[in-house]
């Protein structure tokens, strides 16, 4: 029952999506080839561009593990939650690993409280679930400001919060939770100079911080 109606949700919002000008809001049409030619991967990784530069930085990190990317640059959660059926469940993967929220701190998509990209977050591992697919969360990566929106003043407070509320739910769901700010934040509780391209991507020194971290958890 409890699968039937986050589906019936799922394809309503997906519907009303479209309805909005056909302009492929959660541009579902940029993994729609190659998820035809995906067969089952273990693992399915649901982000935005931290998680698109992931694959582009260390393909073979993904290639070698059967791990698909499904990181889409600039997204939000509620573009993630749309898509999420087809670009994760239809995929049937083993486990998913979903790195989100920064970009709706940044107001990408114009504003919206901590709580509902909470909501949005915890959504996506609710559909995972009932679809007997294990979640793991991820903690949002540290980044001091956002350099294309200069007027959110409250980055480094409301990544923090963000973080605590999903490391909270994820310990009382018993789902894996992913800590990269904690190996990734700086005495300016940015992200590390060593591990950064810019101040909110992590270059390939970054990635392989995330991956020791990630592969701990999924070799469990």
């Amino acid at each position: 029952m409890k699968t039937t109606i986050l589906s019936l949700l799922l394809m309503f919002v997906s519907s009303f999506s479209f309805a909005q000008g056909h302009n492929d809001w959660a541009q579902f049409e940029k993994f729609t080839e190659s998820n035809k030619q995906v067969t089952k991967p273990d693992v399915v990784f649901m982000g935005n561009s931290i998680t698109e530069g992931w694959c582009n930085q260390d393909p073979t990190f993904f290639t070698t593990n059967n791990y698909v990317s499904r990181g889409i640059s600039g997204q939000v959660t509620s573009q993630m939650l749309v898509r999420f059926q087809s670009d994760v469940i239809q995929l049937k993967p083993q486990a998913v690993v979903i790195l989100a929220g920064t970009n709706d701190i940044a107001l990408n998509n114009g504003y919206i409280s901590l709580q509902h990209i909470f909501e949005n977050i915890v959504s996506m591992a609710e559909l995972a679930k009932a679809h007997n697919i294990k979640v793991i969360l991820c903690s949002i990566i540290p980044a001091h400001h956002y350099p294309w929106r200069k007027e959110v003043t409250t980055t480094i407070e409301d990544i923090k919060t963000l973080n605590g509320m999903l490391q909270t739910y994820a310990k009382k769901n018993k789902i894996a939770y992913a800590d990269y700010y904690s190996s990734m934040v700086d005495e300016h509780e940015g992200l590390k100079k060593d591990y950064q391209r810019d101040e909110v991507h992590p270059n390939l020194a970054g990635y392989k911080v995330m991956e020791d971290i990630i592969c701990k958890i999924l070799k469990k």
